[in-house]
């Protein structure tokens, strides 16, 4: 009988036995429970909840992480409706770019991320002054640059002086916070050699190279934004009057000068390559088109003014904003006013536009120490 009843007691389990890792390694939970003469084991009613048999502690737990993780799950989602909230006010009221409406949306994003992390604020509207600090201080840790952590704190004020304003919260947690100190730097530009060899690299026997040559030219020739640039639509472009007209940031508008050269390679650009980008494709609104027939995107004119720039064996690092440089600081080495090269930038303060006044004394002191006898 001995034998037997050992054999009963060491196979049984109960039937709600559940699986649990330790160590590495899954093992069935031994159970406790005392069993009845028929060798049933009986459920354990040793611990109480509520007048009735407690979980087991297992299942508890199971069940403690599931409404955690559902906790969580509805603060992201009080939080992206907050985030979104604030992207359509600045959408409608300020009329800002798609792209400087993301870069926002990925700064407050970034940080409700964090904050999901903490686990301890259900709302936005709910963070302090502290929260904010050790958020900025943890992406410094992280290795993110001045520019970058400015740009963070300039979204977060920014989200927090709406909510004030639409009496969401009594007090701004973000007023006390400052911004990281900004060295400016001078925009890196080319040489007039340099823009020279930069406008010639692309094939103009190729419809694309044609297209990108005419790109280029028209870049250099107005100080354009990509953005703005890439956008263009046939609609804005008056060849005859020599101008286009461009809706920068915004969505302010303001006509530039194109010059001759860069009317000269558009108009061959509209007789020949773009009608054999476009042929069997319908109809595009878009200026500068792929070979899909689609308009141009930030990316990809980004990815062939690169190409390019290597293929004339220029070493330095270069973007399209490097031309916009270029046309600014070459304008103010010929003579032009700086309010002049203002309006045809598109700069709504004078100061942003002051920048290129050092560039062009930077060169101006450089051609003196290189060629001056005394220099």
């Amino acid at each position: 009988m001995e034998k037997k009843a050992s054999r009963v007691e060491g196979e049984t389990m109960s039937e709600h036995s559940v699986d649990y890792q330790q160590g590495g390694l899954s093992r069935a939970k031994p159970d406790n429970s005392p069993a009845d003469p028929k060798g049933e084991a009986q459920p354990d009613k040793s611990r109480k909840k509520g007048g009735g048999v407690l979980l087991n502690p297992i299942i508890e737990s199971n069940e403690a992480e599931q409404k955690a993780e559902k906790n969580e799950k509805g603060n992201e989602n009080v939080y992206l409706t907050q985030i979104e909230s604030f992207l359509d006010a600045l959408w409608s009221e300020r009329g800002l770019s798609q792209n400087t409406l993301s870069a926002y949306g990925r700064d407050l994003k970034s940080f409700a991320h964090w904050l999901l992390k903490q686990g301890n604020k259900s709302s936005l509207v709910k963070v302090e002054n502290a929260d904010i600090q050790v958020y900025i201080a943890h992406c410094g840790l992280q290795g993110r640059k001045s520019s970058s952590l400015a740009r963070t704190v300039s979204s977060i004020r920014r989200f927090y002086r709406y909510q004030l304003r639409e009496g969401r919260i009594q007090d701004d947690p973000s007023a006390l916070i400052e911004s990281p100190k900004l060295g400016r730097a001078l925009p890196g530009t080319l040489s007039e050699t340099q823009v020279d060899d930069l406008l010639s690299a692309p094939d103009i026997n190729d419809p694309v190279g044609l297209r990108d040559r005419a790109m280029l030219e028209l870049l250099y020739a107005t100080g354009l934004r990509v953005s703005e640039l890439v956008s263009l639509e046939y609609s804005q472009l008056s060849l005859q009057q020599g101008v286009v007209r461009v809706i920068g940031k915004g969505n302010k508008e303001r006509l530039v000068p194109m010059g001759d050269e860069a009317v000269s390679w558009l108009s061959q650009y509209k007789e020949e390559a773009r009608p054999d980008l476009m042929k069997g494709k319908g109809i595009s609104p878009s200026l500068f088109v792929t070979r899909r027939g689609s308009g141009m995107s930030r990316q990809a004119f980004w990815y062939l003014i690169k190409r390019y720039a290597v293929l004339v064996g220029i070493r330095q690092k270069i973007s399209p904003h490097t031309l916009r440089h270029a046309f600014a600081t070459h304008l103010l080495n010929h003579g032009a006013d700086l309010r002049v090269v203002q309006l045809l930038l598109g700069h709504s303060d004078l100061s942003t536009t002051q920048i290129y006044t050092h560039v062009a004394k930077a060169r101006l002191q450089s051609l003196h120490q290189e060629h001056h006898p005394r220099g």
